[in-house]
């Protein structure tokens, strides 16, 4: 995990100044610039306008007595959508962007939902060789 991790912080940043000094070299680094800043605003006023969507869904489904899984896994994406796209970066810009689409915000939401399915399976803590694993069942914990 530390390996995938360091990868990923060296690799990444490579990758969006990579992008950055080709976009610089085709249209212009004072253009370029202006871009970066441009798709910066316009990110923050898409994550302000979808978040305020989703605090009305969530505030709805806590009326009707629901518990709002889908909203604050909504909520959690679009936060990362936001500081993605307030990253210098293009490639950080698209998958932002592609976050802020409700289809695929929607798409995310079902993969985000089956991996924290697949990690609370009746409260189960710790896992791998070597390791005691315990089991706590949340539904039959005597309430205090």
């Amino acid at each position: 995990m530390v390996f995938v991790l360091a990868l990923l912080f060296l690799v990444i940043p490579f990758a969006e100044l990579a992008v950055i000094i080709t976009v610089a070299s085709h249209i212009g680094v004072v253009e370029t610039i202006a871009l970066l800043i441009l798709v910066s605003v316009v990110g923050a006023w898409l994550c302000k306008r979808e978040g305020v969507g989703v605090l009305r869904r969530i505030r709805d489904s806590l009326d009707r007595g629901e518990l709002p899984h889908r909203e604050l896994v909504d909520g959690a994406l679009i936060l990362l959508a936001g500081a993605l796209l307030l990253t210098p970066g293009f490639l950080s810009d698209c998958v932002g962007i592609l976050l802020l689409l409700p289809p695929t915000r929607a798409l995310a939401r079902v993969l985000v939902l089956q991996s924290l399915a697949r990690f609370t399976v009746v409260g189960r803590v710790g896992r791998g060789a070597g390791r005691v694993a315990r089991y706590i069942d949340i539904r039959e914990t005597p309430r205090r």
